[in-house]
């Protein structure tokens, strides 16, 4: 597997694993599930790939990218090829906390208040433009993100299992947008960038449509389901067997330390982070068909496990250093064990 951290080079890693087993196992289920996506989405097999390592670690994903390369498709096309519930949310300046999480409403005929759930309780919950609503309903996600619960009126309600936020955002630069806080920035496993696709991948999607694709039917495009949430449950199951040695825990460690002490850097990685890193470095691990994880594996899900867990110091924003930056430079300059 290359080093090249994966979500810099779409072309880094491998589509799926080169011994792809059959689809009765939950691995070659869930590989299936990355396919059945791509009849629907084109050039973006590296964010696709970061929606299944999230969903075999238990994690949410932020999808990043201009507006019109796929974002809210990927994620409907994900939902199809998995048969759980899913739910999307449109995020706008006047959306209210309690029409994420759900309120009290008051009943009339019998004189009390009931719970009517809100759209945050589903399996798949697509957040779109999450960055286009205030900061108040952006933190109404933050208990349903950590404890896969929310609380209404003191009351904790919990969430079905599995329960999973895609949230999509337009770059910060972009008009009417509020940034994430860090908070909540850092109960994303991954952040994602979906870049604008390639001449021939452009290409391709003319080519598409030119055929009759609609992205509204993705039942007519031939995308259906390809796994359950047993396939999962089970594939989550799996992962959870995957070893790691002290050496692996150890660079993981090295490398988010390394983060703190850049001259370039506010706020470095936390604790959280490092545990994201070795969660998801299992889950691609895994999906390759080992039962270890190796320093490679950890290298080639640090950029999109940590890149949006650091703050940059203004005068560094200013001379154009980025998070990326910084953590390919840690990359660069921890060593490696052996």
């Amino acid at each position: 597997m290359s080093s090249t951290p994966y979500g810099q080079d779409p072309d880094a890693h491998p589509a799926a694993p080169p011994d792809a087993p059959d689809r009765a196992d939950p691995r070659g289920r869930l590989v299936a599930v990355r396919g059945e996506v791509s009849k629907a989405v084109v050039g973006q097999d590296a964010a696709v790939t970061g929606l299944v390592i999230a969903l075999l670690s238990g994690g949410h994903v932020l999808l990043e990218g201009v507006p019109g390369v796929a974002k809210t498709l990927l994620v409907r096309a994900l939902a199809r090829a998995l048969e759980v519930e899913t739910t999307r949310i449109q995020f706008t300046p006047d959306l209210m906390p309690g029409d994420v999480t759900g309120s009290l409403v008051y009943d009339a005929r019998s004189a009390e208040f009931s719970f009517r759930p809100g759209p945050v309780f589903t399996n798949l919950l697509l957040a779109d433009e999450v960055n286009r609503t205030p900061p108040k309903t952006q933190a109404a996600l933050l208990e349903a993100m950590e404890e896969r619960q929310v609380s209404v009126d003191g009351r904790p309600r919990p969430l079905p299992d599995p329960f999973m936020v895609i949230a999509t955002q337009n770059p910060v630069e972009y008009e009417g947008t509020y940034p994430l806080p860090e908070a909540q920035l850092d109960r994303f496993l991954l952040k994602l960038v979906l870049p604008v696709p390639e001449r021939a991948q452009e290409v391709e999607v003319l080519s598409r449509h030119a055929s009759g694709f609609d992205p509204r039917d993705l039942a007519g495009a031939g995308l259906g389901p390809v796994a359950s949430g047993a396939d999962l449950a089970a594939a989550r199951a799996q992962v959870r067997t995957v070893g790691a040695s002290p050496e692996v825990l150890g660079y993981i460690v090295d490398l988010v330390r390394a983060t703190r002490s850049s001259p370039s850097v506010a706020l470095g990685v936390s604790p959280r982070g490092a545990t994201a890193l070795l969660a998801s470095a299992r889950a691609w691990a895994w999906l390759g068909g080992r039962a270890f994880v190796t320093p490679d594996d950890v290298k080639a899900l640090a950029l999109p496990t940590l890149r949006h867990r650091i703050t940059l110091r203004a005068e560094a924003e200013m001379e154009g250093v980025t998070t990326e930056s910084v953590v390919n430079g840690v990359l660069r300059t921890v060593t490696v064990p052996r």
